[in-house]
């Protein structure tokens, strides 16, 4: 049975007296502290149905630490496995057994199976601290929004198109594998090279011609497909032939709606609302993210509330793309639920600053609500003077810094998890192994 967590450490689990060593052993004094976490965890991996490998498995508190330690120096999960075997302040944070490594298709099982939920109550857990040692408050905080990417490219809709004859002709291929006699075409190679002829050409008119051609061979192989799921069916192996079915009954539905807003957009004209559009067949949930007169992104909206310690207080992963200024009240809200007050005074990109938020975060209890932009708003109906709103504005400035961290050392400029779940539960663990480094720099003891 898998253990929650290493009964008794190494007596050999040192860490190293360098920076990075003494920083690890704070984070892991602190886990010491709350080993109730761990049993969040346990039930993630109970609800993900992950095998106790071996004689016991993986602990679950290797597995949280493990995590953290992926997070924290963003690794990969191979370069994960070789510092868990190379470093011992490594092998003392994870807590791992004597002569004994996991390898990276066990950390990528167990890692993945955390969810987004538990490193949020992870996450308040160290906020709970922080408050108890009086490192973060909560009486002054900020606002501002950011984006992380999804993993995909660059989208375009003959690269859609490419993308659906080469999934659909894989599992043409797949299917060749189970039942006998399946007559299809392989249309790769001119669905290629019609993508590859729209990419580069410079006549509106011949886009569009290719563009029919290049539909014309998706719809193809896709009525392949069809013919060969109703074969699938029957299949002598009914475990194989239900993971295949699973898959196509994935990606035709998407496969559908890039065809139509191909469509749509090139063959008709259409304008089609961001909110209709898919960018990417293998990470549908994306969104398109367009901030004033940036350059486009695709990924998904995160807005966030930090304190004068710096720590991340709170993160929204945003559906769609709404304008800040409709979820100012929201993330207040948020904070006034988990600090049971309201903040005495807040800073927040011009982005946030409206007329009735400024009134409605008076209402709460908010003293002082300073908005980078004025945004027709008098300086003194936001604070109570001139050089409080120049101190608030300077504060707010400060969030750029920490989500400049947030996305150089802990990943969240691109997720390079697959999936919305796995998506929100990097940016989640990022964020915890962001705090847990940064409360074990300031933290007094």
């Amino acid at each position: 049975m898998r253990q929650e967590r290493t009964v008794q450490a190494s007596l050999f689990d040192l860490f190293a007296d360098h920076e990075i060593g003494r920083e690890l052993k704070t984070i892991s004094q602190w886990l010491d502290d709350h080993r109730e976490l761990t049993g969040l965890a346990a039930e993630d991996l109970q609800r993900r149905g992950v095998k106790e490998t071996g004689r016991e498995g993986l602990a679950v508190e290797s597995i949280v630490r493990c995590a953290l330690l992926k997070q924290h120096r963003q690794l990969s999960y191979e370069e994960l496995a070789f510092h868990l075997e190379d470093s011992a302040s490594f092998r003392a944070f994870a807590r791992l057994p004597m002569s004994w490594t996991p390898k990276k298709s066990v950390l990528h099982r167990t890692i993945s199976a955390i969810r987004a939920e538990t490193w949020e109550a992870i996450n308040r857990a160290v906020l709970t601290s922080a408050r108890k040692e009086k490192i973060e408050t909560g009486k002054i905080v900020r606002f501002d929004s950011t984006v992380t990417a999804a993993l995909m490219h660059e989208p375009s809709d003959s690269s859609l198109l490419w993308d659906s004859v080469r999934v659909l002709t894989r599992l043409l291929r797949a299917a060749d594998a189970l039942v006998v006699g399946l007559e299809w075409r392989d249309h790769r190679r001119a669905a290629k090279k019609r993508a590859r002829t729209i990419q580069y050409a410079r006549d509106r008119r011949k886009q569009i011609q290719h563009y029919r051609e290049l539909i014309k061979l998706t719809r193809a192989t896709l009525t392949y497909a069809d013919q060969a799921a109703a074969r699938v069916a029957r299949a002598a192996d009914p475990f194989a032939s239900t993971l295949w079915q699973a898959e196509f009954r994935h990606y035709r539905p998407l496969i559908e709606r890039i065809i139509a807003q191909t469509q749509r957009r090139v063959l008709r004209g259409e304008a089609v609302p961001a909110n209709e559009k898919i960018v990417s067949l293998f990470e549908p949930h994306a969104d398109i993210i367009v901030k004033g007169a940036r350059d486009v992104q695709y990924g998904h909206k995160l807005n966030l509330t930090t304190g004068r310690s710096g720590l991340i207080l709170d993160l929204v992963i945003e559906a769609g793309n709404p304008a800040d200024s409709d979820r100012f009240l929201p993330m207040l809200e948020r904070h006034i639920d988990f600090y049971g007050q309201a903040p005495r005074q807040t800073a927040a990109d011009g982005g946030f600053a409206s007329r009735a938020n400024l009134a409605q975060a008076k209402a709460r209890g908010v003293h002082d609500a300073a908005f980078h932009k004025k945004a027709g708003l008098r300086v003194l109906d936001m604070v109570k003077s001139n050089w409080v709103y120049r101190k608030l504005r300077n504060f707010r400035a400060g969030i750029e810094a920490d989500i400049s961290c947030l996305k150089r050392a802990y990943g969240l400029a691109r997720c390079l998890w697959r999936g919305l779940d796995h998506f929100t539960a990097y940016v989640w663990s990022s964020t915890v192994a962001y705090n847990l480094a940064l409360f074990a720099r300031i933290s007094p003891t």
